[in-house]
C-alpha cells in the first residue's frame, strides 16, 4: 500500500468535516466558477476532477457542461467520494460519476475533454504516474487545467512539461492550462 493511500485512510471523519468547512469558506470568498472559467469548459464536455475533495467544483462544473456533458470526480478518500455523491443527489446532478482511486481512473483512452488538477499535486507521491494517466484519458488536444497554491509557477510548468506529455497553452490568473501533446 502506498504512503498516499495509508495517509489518506487515517484522516478522521472530523478532520474531513473541518477541511470541508474550510473549503466552503474559501469558495464563498473565491467562487470556483472564476477558476473553472479559465479552463474554457463548454456544454457537452466530459471533465475529470482529479482529487475532487469534498466537491467544491461539482455544482459549477455541472452548470458548465450541462445535461449533455459528463463529470468524473476522483478522490482517494472515501469520505470525499461519499460527499460528492451526496452533492449530486441533493442538486439532482445525474451526469456525475465518482471514482475512488489514488491514480487509475479506469476511464477509456481519449475520453475526457478537460482534466482538472487543482490543489492536489503537492500531495501526490507519484505525480508523473498521475500525469501519464491524465494524458491517457484526455482526448487529442485535450486540456489539463492545473492550479496549486502550494507550488511556484515555474515548478508547475517544469513538472508538467518535463515528460513531454503536455505543453503550456496559457497561464491565467488562477490556473495554468496545458494541452495534451501527441
Amino acid at each position: 500500500m502506498s504512503k498516499e493511500v495509508t495517509a489518506t485512510k487515517t484522516m478522521s471523519s472530523m478532520g474531513f468535516r473541518l477541511m470541508s468547512l474550510m473549503f466552503k469558506l474559501r469558495d464563498f470568498f473565491r467562487p470556483r466558477l472564476e477558476i473553472l472559467n479559465e479552463a474554457e469548459i463548454k456544454l457537452g464536455f466530459t471533465v475529470l476532477d482529479f482529487g475532487c475533495g469534498p466537491g467544491g467544483y461539482i455544482v459549477p462544473l455541472a452548470e458548465l457542461v450541462g445535461p449533455s456533458g459528463k463529470i468524473h470526480a476522483l478522490d482517494i478518500n472515501p469520505l470525499a467520494v461519499q460527499e460528492v455523491d451526496r452533492i449530486a443527489l441533493r442538486k439532482n446532478i445525474r451526469n456525475l460519476k465518482t471514482i475512488q482511486s489514488d491514480c487509475a481512473t479506469k476511464l477509456p483512452d481519449s475520453s475526457v475533454d478537460v482534466a482538472l488538477l487543482y490543489d492536489i499535486c503537492h500531495h501526490l507521491t507519484r505525480p508523473d504516474d498521475v500525469l501519464r494517466e491524465l494524458h491517457r484519458v484526455l482526448k487529442p488536444g485535450g486540456l489539463l487545467s492545473f492550479s496549486d497554491h502550494h507550488m511556484k509557477g515555474s515548478d508547475i510548468v517544469a513538472g508538467v512539461t518535463k515528460t513531454g506529455l503536455f505543453a503550456l497553452s496559457k497561464k491565467g490568473k488562477n490556473t495554468f492550462n496545458f494541452l495534451r501533446a501527441g
